[in-house]
């Protein structure tokens, strides 16, 4: 266990000393220990301070160090997964002065990031991508004779995914030198075969063992059908040996050699063995290391899952400094479909491992039958799904808005095709902050809108996400509701759930000089634009459409041509997204008015906090008011 409270005053003279992987592999083996507690100090005080993905990072310190100090990066090139446990790496390759300004505006990002560094290979924040990353370096590199090494680093909940095995499939099949590192956190192994793994991992790929059986293989081969045959009970021998051991079996029917699994923490055998593979293994390559998510900090240890994305917190105790304000649109979420869980014992619930962020939780415990965690495989979810709904069932599949797009072909094939009741539960609809361009929803209201059959809501608070959730699960045809990530507005919540009629906006504020269409989480900055204009002798109408399809044609069109001026407000790209369901919609009307789209431009979207992304992008009330003088003057 990290010592903190010694680590605290004490200089890091080895890391102040690392500006980049050359300097660390001039270091003498035996002080990395040191080096993995200063790395981990660092990082815990940092994200003590800024927030970010506390225990992966944790987890894979000396793994981090003993990849950098064996493989020639970035001439080798490293691919992390996902990205939530790259802390180490980013230490390591350049960035210690920069490190304080980890996801904060106009600072290092979170994540992997190409133009940041060029030990960052891929930018990544979904999961699953790193084996077909890296089998597609490494055959360009056999293209371009260039003999450098590829390495994939994978957690094991990432190999859920279905994108995963096609990797490993397709890697096999070519058989191209490819070194996959399967970061497992999860696996219980005891201690005694965990060194016997080991053992026969470092022994089975050393240079003696290998020249050995390279040059027994040659001998039995030429000793016609007998050596043959000789030859495969060896072979058998050693997989019943290295099964028996180890779950390699899975990993060497797809032709990877597998070695494993590894004590995650021991420098030294993780050196040993990765020197091993560098200077001997040609092929597909499977390394199992075993990590302890959260290592070196005792309440990320003792709760990975709440250390696993975590706010500024107090080093001593954990516990995080922000006071518990308003309840979340994650929580209204969680909340309402417990209620309505008891009342329709035909819901169900349907996440990709993200049971705490989506809010179900509660529903999970209360409703463990109607509760399914299908892992990091989006795809699966909705496709399992179209067939609950087949037999008469109500799924709910709550999916972040960005990692939805990985199902888009599932949601139009499966779901919307035959026109089946599955509402999608769309959580961080719109600019996520911290996490940045991975993880802002900005795209979701263009990519659902043209897809047939699909019902698209955007609640403007809490209050009105649990009225669109219990319209959707009435319906019977495909649903989607966006809703933003954070706290609500802080109204109270009808007691009883209402059905609204689909497609129907409503007025909130009348006026004849200039009508104001908000989206969702918009709704409220246009109303207070409203009330600034109005100090400024200008009369604006708000309508929440609620619907961003099917669109409340007549009401809008109504204002619209009483007002003479139009303006959308989107946490959404402009392109696709509800203004040009606006624009649309009024051109096939024949009403010619002005009309200003204020939403995300075709660009992609950095970190930073949502307000100041708002303020940059013109969303906040100022930035709606400033738009709307501009197409008053029109």
């Amino acid at each position: 266990m990290l010592m903190l409270n010694a680590l605290q005053d004490r200089q890091t003279e080895l890391l102040d000393s690392i500006n980049s992987p050359a300097d660390l592999r001039r270091l003498p083996p035996e002080s990395l220990d040191r080096l993995a507690a200063e790395i981990r100090h660092k990082i815990i005080r940092t994200v003590a301070a800024t927030g970010g993905h506390l225990a992966p990072s944790l987890g894979v310190v000396e793994l981090t160090i003993a990849l950098h100090y064996v493989f020639d990066t970035p001439k080798d090139k490293l691919i992390w997964d996902v990205g939530h446990q790259s802390y180490a790496h980013k230490l390591l390759t350049g960035r210690r002065d920069k490190f304080h300004t980890l996801r904060q505006y106009k600072g290092i990002s979170g994540f992997p990031k190409r133009t940041e560094s060029p030990f960052d290979v891929v930018e990544t924040g979904h999961s699953s991508t790193s084996i077909s990353y890296g089998l597609g370096i490494a055959t360009a590199k056999e293209l371009t004779k260039d003999h450098s090494r590829v390495i994939a680093v994978i957690g094991d909940g990432s190999m859920t995914a279905g994108l995963a095995f096609e990797g490993l499939n397709h890697a096999g099949h070519l058989d191209k030198d490819l070194i996959v590192i399967l970061n497992d956190n999860e696996m219980s192994i005891s201690p005694n075969v965990g060194a016997m793994s080991s053992f026969l991992s470092k022994k089975l790929t050393g240079k003696t063992m290998s020249h050995l059986r390279k040059q027994v293989e040659e001998r039995l081969k030429s000793l016609s059908s007998v050596g043959e045959n000789i030859l495969n009970v060896l072979r058998k021998s050693e997989e019943s040996l290295k099964g028996f051991f180890t779950p390699g079996m899975l990993f060497e029917a797809l032709k990877f050699e597998y070695i494993g699994p590894l004590p995650g923490h021991k420098l030294e055998s993780l050196i040993e063995t990765l020197q091993n593979v560098r200077d001997n293994r040609h092929g597909p390559v499977l390394i199992h290391v075993l990590t302890t998510k959260g290592k070196g900090y005792g309440p990320a240890e003792r709760n990975p899952g709440d250390y696993h994305g975590v706010g500024p917190f107090d080093i001593a105790t954990g516990a995080p400094l922000s006071s518990k304000g308003t309840a979340s649109y994650t929580e209204i979420f969680g909340r309402t479909m417990c209620t309505l869980g008891r009342e329709n014992d035909r819901l169900t619930a349907i996440t990709a491992a993200m049971t705490a962020g989506t809010g179900l939780i509660p529903f999970s415990q209360e409703f463990p039958e109607r509760f399914f965690d299908v892992g990091i495989a989006e795809q699966h979810a909705v496709t399992f799904a179209a067939g609950q709904a087949l037999e008469g069932l109500r799924p709910v599949v709550a999916i972040y808005s960005t990692f939805m797009q990985r199902a888009l072909d599932q949601v139009i094939h499966d779901v919307c095709l035959p026109n089946l009741p599955v509402i999608f539960a769309l959580d961080r609809g719109g600019v996520v902050g911290d996490d940045g361009p991975t993880h802002h929803g900005v795209f979701d209201l263009s990519f659902l809108r043209f897809i047939p059959n699909m019902v698209v809501m955007a609640p403007k608070d809490e209050n009105e996400l649990q009225h669109m959730l219990n319209t959707a699960v009435r319906q019977n045809s495909p649903a989607a509701i966006r809703y933003p990530r954070g706290a609500g507005e802080g109204i109270a919540l009808d007691l009883n759930l209402q059905r609204l009629v689909i497609g129907k906006g409503e007025v909130l504020r009348e006026g004849g000089d200039v009508l104001i269409l908000p989206a969702g989480n918009r709704v409220y900055p246009a109303l207070a634009a409203a009330e600034g204009l109005q100090k400024l002798g200008i009369e604006a109408a708000v309508i929440n459409p609620r619907f961003i399809k099917p669109l409340d044609n007549e009401l809008i069109s109504i204002w619209a041509e009483k007002t003479g001026r139009v303006v959308t407000v989107e946490d959404n790209v402009k392109k696709g997204g509800f203004g040009s369901a606006v624009l649309q919609m009024l051109s096939e009307m024949h009403l010619r008015v002005p009309v200003r789209l204020l939403g995300y431009g075709n660009t992609f979207l950095e970190h930073a906090p949502q307000n100041i992304l708002w303020k940059n992008n013109g969303l906040d009330t100022s930035g709606i008011i400033k738009a709307t003088l501009e197409v008053l003057k029109q």
